[in-house]
Protein backbone atom coordinates (compact mmCIF):
# COMPACT_ATOMS: atom_id res chain seq x y z
CA UNK A 1 0.00 0.00 0.00
CA UNK A 2 1.41 3.74 -1.07
CA UNK A 3 -0.49 5.19 1.77
CA UNK A 4 -3.09 7.78 2.06
CA UNK A 5 -1.86 10.76 0.93
CA UNK A 6 -2.72 10.71 -3.14
CA UNK A 7 -6.02 8.75 -2.27
CA UNK A 8 -9.14 10.47 -2.91
CA UNK A 9 -11.10 12.10 0.05
CA UNK A 10 -14.58 11.05 1.01
CA UNK A 11 -16.30 12.24 4.02
CA UNK A 12 -19.32 11.97 6.06
CA UNK A 13 -22.53 13.53 7.55
CA UNK A 14 -24.42 12.03 9.76
CA UNK A 15 -28.37 12.57 10.22
CA UNK A 16 -31.60 11.45 11.94
CA UNK A 17 -33.48 12.03 8.23
CA UNK A 18 -31.05 11.21 5.26
CA UNK A 19 -33.81 12.71 2.67
CA UNK A 20 -34.18 16.30 4.45
CA UNK A 21 -30.43 16.77 5.29
CA UNK A 22 -30.18 16.02 1.07
CA UNK A 23 -32.17 18.46 0.29
CA UNK A 24 -30.90 20.80 2.47
CA UNK A 25 -27.62 20.49 1.81
CA UNK A 26 -28.45 20.30 -2.13
CA UNK A 27 -30.76 23.59 -2.06
CA UNK A 28 -29.48 25.53 1.02
CA UNK A 29 -25.65 25.01 0.53
CA UNK A 30 -25.87 24.26 -3.50
CA UNK A 31 -24.25 21.22 -3.60
CA UNK A 32 -24.94 18.75 -6.08
CA UNK A 33 -26.33 15.18 -5.76
CA UNK A 34 -24.47 12.44 -7.15
CA UNK A 35 -26.87 10.05 -5.99
CA UNK A 36 -30.03 10.72 -3.99
CA UNK A 37 -29.62 7.31 -2.22
CA UNK A 38 -27.54 4.34 -2.80
CA UNK A 39 -29.09 2.60 -0.47
CA UNK A 40 -27.00 3.10 2.19
CA UNK A 41 -26.23 7.20 2.26
CA UNK A 42 -27.42 10.21 -0.17
CA UNK A 43 -24.08 11.28 -1.80
CA UNK A 44 -23.03 14.79 -2.86
CA UNK A 45 -20.01 16.37 -4.98
CA UNK A 46 -17.83 18.42 -2.49
CA UNK A 47 -16.34 19.99 -5.14
CA UNK A 48 -14.38 17.04 -6.30
CA UNK A 49 -14.63 15.52 -2.72
CA UNK A 50 -17.69 12.97 -2.37
CA UNK A 51 -19.95 13.77 0.99
CA UNK A 52 -22.07 10.45 2.38
CA UNK A 53 -24.96 11.43 4.15
CA UNK A 54 -25.32 8.46 6.01
CA UNK A 55 -29.01 8.10 8.17
CA UNK A 56 -28.28 6.91 12.19
CA UNK A 57 -31.71 6.47 14.11
CA UNK A 58 -30.98 8.78 17.23
CA UNK A 59 -28.09 10.40 16.36
CA UNK A 60 -27.46 13.45 18.34
CA UNK A 61 -24.93 16.34 16.64
CA UNK A 62 -21.38 17.03 18.24
CA UNK A 63 -20.81 20.64 19.60
CA UNK A 64 -17.59 20.65 17.19
CA UNK A 65 -17.23 21.41 13.36
CA UNK A 66 -18.07 18.32 11.22
CA UNK A 67 -17.03 20.03 8.25
CA UNK A 68 -16.11 23.48 6.61
CA UNK A 69 -15.46 25.48 3.51
CA UNK A 70 -12.43 28.05 2.86
CA UNK A 71 -14.14 30.99 0.85
CA UNK A 72 -12.58 34.18 -0.58
CA UNK A 73 -15.92 36.20 0.52
CA UNK A 74 -16.96 35.03 3.49
CA UNK A 75 -19.50 38.26 4.31
CA UNK A 76 -20.63 37.15 0.47
CA UNK A 77 -21.36 33.74 1.32
CA UNK A 78 -22.72 34.59 4.78
CA UNK A 79 -24.96 36.69 3.04
CA UNK A 80 -26.44 33.80 0.35
CA UNK A 81 -26.64 31.54 2.89
CA UNK A 82 -28.90 33.91 5.28
CA UNK A 83 -31.16 34.67 1.93
CA UNK A 84 -32.12 31.04 2.03
CA UNK A 85 -33.11 30.36 5.80
CA UNK A 86 -29.32 29.76 7.19
CA UNK A 87 -28.92 31.28 10.94
CA UNK A 88 -25.01 31.92 11.82
CA UNK A 89 -24.43 31.04 14.99
CA UNK A 90 -22.98 33.71 17.59
CA UNK A 91 -20.67 32.03 20.61
CA UNK A 92 -21.27 34.33 24.02
CA UNK A 93 -17.91 36.23 24.53
CA UNK A 94 -16.34 35.23 21.62
CA UNK A 95 -16.01 38.59 19.90
CA UNK A 96 -18.00 37.97 16.77
CA UNK A 97 -18.81 40.66 14.31
CA UNK A 98 -23.07 41.48 13.60
CA UNK A 99 -22.54 38.72 11.09
CA UNK A 100 -21.02 35.94 13.37
CA UNK A 101 -18.14 36.37 12.21
CA UNK A 102 -14.32 35.49 14.23
CA UNK A 103 -11.47 37.24 13.26
CA UNK A 104 -8.55 35.61 14.64
CA UNK A 105 -6.08 37.72 16.99
CA UNK A 106 -3.79 38.22 14.15
CA UNK A 107 -6.03 39.21 12.10
CA UNK A 108 -5.25 36.89 8.67
CA UNK A 109 -8.38 34.18 9.40
CA UNK A 110 -11.98 35.33 9.55
CA UNK A 111 -14.29 32.13 10.60
CA UNK A 112 -18.14 31.57 11.12
CA UNK A 113 -20.30 29.08 12.11
CA UNK A 114 -23.50 27.97 11.47
CA UNK A 115 -25.73 24.20 11.85
CA UNK A 116 -27.35 22.04 9.38
CA UNK A 117 -30.89 20.69 10.33
CA UNK A 118 -29.39 17.96 12.72
CA UNK A 119 -26.92 20.53 14.60
CA UNK A 120 -24.31 19.61 12.55
CA UNK A 121 -21.51 22.29 13.26
CA UNK A 122 -20.71 23.58 10.12
CA UNK A 123 -17.89 26.39 9.29
CA UNK A 124 -16.70 28.78 6.81
CA UNK A 125 -12.93 30.09 6.76
CA UNK A 126 -11.73 33.18 4.89
CA UNK A 127 -7.70 33.53 4.73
Amino acid sequence: MDGLANAKVITFILTRDRAASTTWYAEVLGLPVVAADDGFASVLDLNGTLLRITQIDGYEASAHPALGWEVPDIAAVIGTLVSRGVTMTIYEGFGQDALGVWTSPDGKAKVAWFNDPDGNVLSLTQT
